[in-house]
């Protein structure tokens, strides 16, 4: 099977946190937003795991937070905006 890019695009506090506005995951089947969750953690450690917990996830228009939702191409990842 082939791999399969994810663009994963950083909003706001995810990207100041993670130092970059987005970057590409590789996986090696179908990715959902769980898989995504678990390589992040990998990737940058638990010091992350409240913001991708309270942040949402914008994938092919579709805003959600559930961790079985099939991703590809694009996901982009808002932590909760502060407003005035």
């Amino acid at each position: 099977m082939a791999e399969i890019h994810v663009l994963v695009r950083y909003f706001a506090a995810a990207a100041d946190i993670l130092g970059r506005d987005e970057e590409t995951i590789t996986f090696s089947v179908p990715p959902s937003l769980g898989d995504l969750h678990e390589q992040l953690l990998k990737q940058y450690g638990q010091g992350i795991a409240e913001l991708l917990s309270a942040s949402a996830y914008l994938v092919r228009g579709v805003l959600t937070r559930d961790p079985t939702y099939s991703i590809s191409g694009k996901v982009d990842i808002l932590p909760p905006f502060a407003g005035g």
